[in-house]
């Protein structure tokens, strides 16, 4: 039987998703560079080939370390990408080259979604750039990014119903009911009711109330909560039935 193998290599990519203080959902991009083409059209999910003596799941830390600065984030694997047409738009082609200096037939890589606090100072010891994006304004990506985001989200959708403790990786150490609200809703994309929400969360012993409320905010000002890991360790409970 004649095989036709091919010159193949994994490489990874992460979808980082943060919560920004207008209560939307981003997700962090950076720039590559490639002669003769505009830089709007330059923007990409940050990612990496993986080296010969390394783990996927080690790769995926490392690229979110060059990116972030952090040194351990909160990382899920989702889904491989593998069309054989995923790299050959020519521009694709000439970043490649130029970043990895081979010549490479097919390339799969390997996704994860992570979670940053978006008040994080980034440090990235990579990129020159790097931009938070609101998620409906996500440009037009290179290779299939907006299909690894797309497939990220319902991914992340799945994680908050079998766990919902990872929302609080996105919120601030103290948030209000307001901001989880819409947080929930943008993620789950569920239609809830925001009373409703604010008398179910009430009920959580591990949303514990603070004794401090907005100040210089031009509508009326709200209590703030944290998140109580250990209790909810103890009282593992869906959120939203």
């Amino acid at each position: 039987m004649n095989q036709n193998f091919i010159h193949t290599y994994v490489s990874v990519d992460c979808v980082v998703f943060g919560f920004d203080h207008e209560n939307r959902l981003n997700i962090l991009l950076v720039q590559r560079h490639v002669d003769d083409v505009p830089l709007e059209k330059q923007i990409k999910l940050p990612g990496s080939l993986i080296f010969s003596d390394e783990d996927v799941d080690d790769a995926a830390q490392r690229v979110l370390h060059e990116l972030t600065g952090i040194k351990k984030m909160v990382l899920k694997q989702f889904r491989c990408f593998a069309d054989p047409m995923r790299a050959s738009n020519v521009h694709d082609i000439k970043w490649m080259d130029k970043e990895y200096k081979h010549h490479i037939d097919r390339i799969i890589t390997v996704a994860y979604l992570s979670l940053c606090k978006i008040d994080h100072k980034i440090n990235s010891t990579k990129y020159d750039t790097v931009d938070w994006y609101p998620i409906d304004e996500v440009p037009a990506l290179p290779f299939d990014h907006n299909k690894i985001i797309n497939e990220s989200l319902i991914e992340i959708r799945k994680w908050i119903e079998s766990d919902f403790s990872i929302i609080f990786e996105l919120l601030p150490k103290r948030f209000t009911i307001r901001q989880l609200y819409q947080l929930y809703s943008a993620l789950s994309e569920k239609n809830i009711d925001i009373k409703n929400f604010h008398k179910k969360i009430s009920s959580f012993p591990y949303i514990v109330p603070l004794d401090e409320i907005q100040k210089d905010v031009s509508h009326r000002a709200a209590r703030y909560y944290r998140f109580d890991a250990k209790i909810y360790k103890k009282n593992n409970t869906k959120l939203i039935k």
